[in-house]
Order: structure tokens, then sequence, then C-alpha cells
């Protein structure tokens, strides 16, 4: 899983799971859509982690369980327990960053409790290079978060959550610069955002579970692209029931779910679009012996434009002490939408009208896991492959515009990742090595999957003593990358990002620093990122390869009171 940037203007990223595109990912926050069905570029950078407890990540295709957003994988932002606690976190960043986040939690009787997150957030627009483009976008960001919850210690549970949040984000040319052209070039998003989701889990008296998940986001747009203004709004809904139980070697699930995913765009006719999607799943967990473990589900989807889908999975777990192996398969579908990454970066203005034909995505994916504990150390190897059938590829078209074409052959992704940790206090360390391979056809040639580096690897290793602070140092490696529509070059550079934090622990207080990219390693030191001259789709960046605001520090202190 790696973070790619995306929309270099706005600071845009995407989650990329095993090769397969960011809007592919669905991102979940305990579970609920909250940030509805495709996040899109901005969606992950707007989530404050002060709060999370965990993360958890489902690899690979996975729409036998979630349905059709999440066709590469998922990434599920379990928040923190309502432990009675107070914590205020202020930061400030040599680049002109600074942040103020509260978060309130306790315990209003035995069986209720309450957290509330509370953020601000400012950046300056900050040129590294000095060439007139913001490499950093400035932004001013509040949100707030209350959650509610309930258990009454029996099995019984229910969490309750509001959000809301407003950003305004500038970037582009600078106030009193150019582009090579000669004229200014503003790239602009105020984003309001506001959600509410709720999970509920009762204990029936037959010792069975029912579960109820629901949520609603509606999130508006007003994007200036220059001149070119864009106003849209996307709303989102979910629920779903399910019922589980076990039955002698049997675990199972059944239930019911519905989604909905409405997008308005106001100046732009032909882009509008409603997906309603009801949908049946089941699931049984076959318990053969202590040491073999098999699972079998199915979702059937009532598309309201692309049909009846049914999507199996299978998964295996075999435990021979100290190893375990892990296998799993399954198939997906992805609705298209003009949501791409590239008319992200330009607007639906740069976009043909999406043609009639065009046919939902297919995939499927297979994985092997292999995992060994020795002592503190632990040890896991993966092997996975998928293909996406009839993948939408955003193609450039002859009249300055994009379009959005089912390709006629496979996606094909496959590759290895290796992880090692260790965790003995006070040292806790972690390695991993990923391999990658991801092709497809592009204009009548396979070609790999731009942006997609065959080679990754990191390092992270902290000494934590309670009580007193901690120290971590983390190194990154990213190989080759291949580029698409860079006039600079075709083949990005390989390279490594250092960091370090230091905090101290003081009473209630805990102090720390943090140096970010401390070997400067910037996509601007080997190649520019302002075009020459604005691609016939309106483009005046490349996309971004490596960082672009370089080395910075940042600090400050976290209260807990």
């Amino acid at each position: 899983m790696r973070v790619q940037p995306t929309a270099p203007a706005l600071g845009g990223a995407s989650v990329r799971i095993q090769g397969l595109r960011g809007r592919y990912t669905l991102i979940l926050s305990d579970g609920l859509p909250l940030y509805g069905g495709q996040s899109g570029a901005l969606g992950p950078l707007q989530i404050p982690p002060v709060d999370l407890g965990q993360v958890e990540v489902i690899k690979g295709v996975a729409s036998a369980l979630y349905g059709a957003t999440a066709l590469g994988g998922v990434v599920n932002l379990i928040s923190r327990k309502p432990t009675p606690d107070r914590e205020l976190l202020l930061n400030g960043s040599t680049l002109g960053g600074a942040d103020a986040v509260l978060w309130l939690a306790d315990s209003l009787s035995p069986q209720w409790s309450y957290s509330l997150l509370l953020g601000a957030h400012v950046q300056q627009q900050a040129d590294v290079d000095s060439d007139g483009w913001a490499d950093l976008p400035g932004f001013r960001r509040v949100m707030a978060r209350p959650r509610l919850y309930w258990n009454n210690g029996r099995g019984s549970s229910v969490l309750a959550t509001v959000g809301g949040m407003m950003e305004g984000r500038e970037g582009g040319t600078l106030s009193n610069r150019l582009t090579p052209a000669g004229t200014l070039f503003a790239e602009e998003l105020t984003t309001k955002r506001i959600d509410a989701g709720v999970m509920a889990r009762f204990l029936s008296l037959s010792g069975n579970f029912l579960t109820i998940r629901g949520s609603a986001a509606y999130q508006g747009h007003e994007h200036a692209f220059g001149r070119t203004a864009q106003n849209d709004t996307h709303q989102t809904a979910f629920l779903e029931a399910s019922y589980a139980g076990t039955s002698g070697p049997h675990a199972w699930v059944f239930g019911a779910a519905f989604q909905h995913d409405a997008y308005r765009v106001e100046e732009i006719p032909g882009f509008d679009y409603t997906h309603t999607v009801p949908g049946l799943f089941a699931q049984d967990e076959l318990t053969l012996s202590r040491e073999f473990l098999v699972s079998a589900s199915a979702r059937l989807d009532w598309h309201n434009e692309h049909g009846i889908i049914v999507n199996p999975r299978i998964s295996a777990l075999l435990r021979l002490d100290p190893w375990t192996v892990r296998a799993s398969g399954g198939t997906g579908y992805f609705a298209p939408t003009p949501h791409t990454e590239e008319i992200q970066t330009v607007g639906l203005n740069r976009l043909a009208a999406l043609a009639s034909d065009l046919e939902a995505e297919r995939a499927r994916g297979v994985s092997v896991d292999v995992g060994r504990k020795i002592g503190a150390l632990e040890l896991n190897a993966t092997v996975f492959a998928s293909d996406i059938n009839d993948p939408v590829q955003t193609v450039p078209a002859d009249d300055g515009v994009f379009e959005l074409q089912n390709a006629d052959e496979p996606m094909r992704a496959w590759g290895t990742e290796f992880l090692a940790r260790y965790a003995r206090e006070p040292i806790h360390a972690t390695a991993t090595y990923v391999y990658t391979k991801a092709t497809e056809l592009w204009q009548g040639v396979r070609r790999e999957v731009p942006y997609t580096p065959r080679h990754t690897a990191g390092a992270v290793v902290a000494w934590e003593e309670h009580g007193q602070g901690r120290i971590g140092v983390e190194l990154y490696y990213t190989g080759l990358q291949e580029l698409d529509d860079d006039p600079y070059r075709t083949e990005s550079r390989s390279h490594f990002i250092l960091g370090m934090l230091v905090e101290r622990e003081i009473g209630m207080a805990r102090f720390f620093l943090n140096g970010e990219n401390l070997l400067d390693t910037r996509h601007t030191r080997w190649s520019p990122l302002v075009r020459p001259a604005q691609s016939p789709q309106g483009r005046w960046t490349t996309n971004a390869w490596a960082p672009l605001e370089g080395r910075a520090f940042n600090g400050g202190v976290r209260l807990s009171f």
C-alpha cells in the first residue's frame, strides 16, 4: 500500500494497494463510508489521525465483502476507545503550516461515553524551487467530529457520529508570478462536507448477533481551474443489516445492503449520475480442525446501470505451528465514473461526454500469505496477482479533451511483499520490501502502468521508554517509475526519503521534533514540475513522482490533562 501524489497543484494524493489505482480503494471510518464511496484525491489528506486507534487494511479485490467501491481494497480507520482522556496538540512547520487539535473523551455513565475531536489547520503556499508555482498549496481547514457510545457490557453496543469539515485550498501560480505563457493560473478548491453514521450491534437471546450499519454524507465543491469554474455536489447513503452466529463448526453471517451515490455538477452538463445498488450477501466459515479453516462468501448486487452482478470470494487458513498460511481469491467490479486521477487534475470541462456503452470494470484477484514468529521476530511473505477486465482509461483526444474508454485487454498486476517486525521493549522495528509489476494496454501497446514503481522498501526503528519519550528513524526507498505525458522524461529517478522523530515526555506534556525528508529529496531537483507550455488538455504541471516540499521540520507539544 502506498500513497501516490496526484493533482499536484492542490497537493492531492490517493491510496494505491498492490499496484491498483487509487480510485479502487474504499476508505472507511469505523466501518462506515463517511468520506463517500470514492474519496477523491484530497480525501486521505483531510482525515486527522489524532483520534485513530488503529488502521485495518484489506488488500486486493474485496467486492464480495464491501461492494462496488472496494475493487482494489479497503482501508478502515478505527477510532480510539473513549476512555477518560483529554489531549491538545499544537504543531508548527518550517514550511508555514500550523495545527491545533483538541481531543476529549469521557464516560457519562457505566454504559454511555463520548469523544469529541476538533481541529483547525493552516498551511501557507510554499514555492520551494522558486519557479513561481506553489509546490505546497495553501489551505485553511476546520473540522469537528463528536461520537457517542453505548455499551451494556453484555455484547450489545451502539456507536453514533456526526462530522463536519470546511476547507479552502489554493495552488498554482503565486500572486505575483506567471506561467511560461505569461499568464496567471490559480487553482482553488472550497470543500464543505457533513456526514452522519451509526453502527449498532445487538446480542440476541439465542447468542447470535444482529448488526446494523448506516451512514449518509454530503460533500460540496467550488473548484476553479484558472478561469474555469466547476461546482459540484456528491451525496452518498449506505445501510446494511446482517445476522451472524455459529452452528457446530460453522460461523455464518448473512444480510442485505443498500448503497446510493449521486453526483451533480452545475456548469458542465452530461456528467450527473445516480448509482443505486441494493444487495444481498452471505458468508460461511468452516473450522475443519484446529489447524485448518476455510471461508466462502458471495455478494449479489443489483446495480441500476449495470444490472445484476455476483462476486464470490473463498479463503483458507492453515496453522502449522510456528507457520501460518493464508490463501484467498475473489472477484469484484467497479462502476465507471468521471472521477479519474487525470480528470481531477484538469476538471470535467476537459472530458468528452461519457460513451453510453462504457462497461463496468471486472476484477479477479488471488493472494497467498506465509508467516512465522520466532520469539520477538515476526516474518511474513505474500504473493499476489490480480487482473481487471474492461479497465477504464483516460485517453487524450485530438480536440484537446480526454475520453473515457474501456481497454481491449486486461490491466494486470502481480508481485510479492516481505515484512519483518521485531518488538521487544523498548525497541520496535519494521522492515518491508515490495515488488510490483503492473501492465496495461495503451494505444495498442502493452506498457507498465505509470507511477507504479517495481521496487519499494522501507525500514522504521523506534526506541520508546514509558514515561520518558521515544526516538524513531524511518528510511524509505522508491524505485524507478514509468511516467506518462511528461515532456521532460519518460522514467523517474529512484530515491530515498529519511525521517527522524524525537519526543520527550515531561509531566503532562510530550514535546516533539520531527525531521521530514532530511535528505531533501525533491521532484524538482531532477525535473521541473511546470510544463514549458500548457498541454492540449489544459495541464500546466507534470505528475509528481517524488516529494515536492523537500526538507521540513515540524515541532510542537501534546498536552494530556
